[in-house]
């Protein structure tokens, strides 16, 4: 899963440095907000065909790394 990673650069040039996918303007985060909403990886690939399916892929990846080494701990009611 690793490899995918190299499809996401962060550059302060472009969207104040938050992490896209290499090549484009789409941000990660925007990425994460449609998968999270309903859309499937092959929909956001046709409502952005400059994405491929493992662009999609490498932004849920790099979006999963820092929740896997954090631990939360939720209010309980």
């Amino acid at each position: 899963m690793e490899d995918y990673l190299d499809r996401i650069e962060v550059d302060v040039r472009k969207l104040g440095g938050k992490p896209v996918i290499k090549g484009t303007r789409i941000p990660v985060s925007l990425i994460v907000e449609l998968v999270a909403g309903g859309m499937r990886p092959e929909e956001i690939v046709k409502e952005y065909p400059e994405l491929t399916p493992d662009d999609v892929k490498a932004a849920l990846t790099y979006a999963a790394k820092p929740v896997s080494y954090t631990h939360l701990t939720l209010p309980t009611n």
